[in-house]
């Protein structure tokens, strides 16, 4: 975010958290030698300019038959950004990246059914003006995910993501 000064204290508060999210003020304040009054204003300020959030992270074992699906999209070079808004838009897409090479735009979503995949891919996203070409893979084995890195959640339904 433009404008967001973060100093040597918020990162080293951030590491602290990112490895353990239910660390204490009280401890990290004693580990940073601040008071727990900053720890908790730090704290405050990151969450509200919307650069941490504390959430629980499931692993995709939670979901009873959930793969992680991956679409890839080749659009028009001149409205990528704005396909890009739109597929972001799509119910059920969890994630939504601007990439190089053979394909331009990469969509991530979970899913339970091939069905689902087919009617993200063909029904939605291939309709979207400025969309020539889609393919679709599937992680059938996960080997190494970092869910620090990259948090992907499934909704609750199709029908009620924002």
């Amino acid at each position: 975010m433009a404008g967001i000064q973060l100093d040597a204290l918020d990162r080293q508060l951030v590491d602290m958290l990112a490895l353990d999210a239910r660390i204490s003020n009280r401890k990290i304040a004693a580990e940073l030698g601040v008071t727990e009054g900053t720890v908790r204003g730090r704290i405050k300020r990151l969450q509200q300019d919307g650069l941490i959030a504390f959430t629980a992270i499931t692993g995709f074992e939670m979901g009873k038959l959930a793969r992680l699906a991956f679409i890839n999209v080749q659009a028009d070079v001149d409205r990528v950004r704005e396909v890009a808004q739109v597929i972001a838009d799509v119910p059920g897409v969890n994630a939504v990246l601007i990439t190089m090479g053979q394909f331009n735009i990469t969509a991530m979503s979970l899913i339970d059914e091939l069905d689902t995949l087919v009617e993200l891919a063909s029904d939605h996203i291939l309709a979207i003006d400025g969309v020539h070409h889609v393919e679709t893979s599937i992680a059938v084995k996960t080997v190494k995910y970092n869910a620090r890195m990259a948090k992907i959640t499934k909704p609750a339904t199709i029908d009620d993501e924002d």
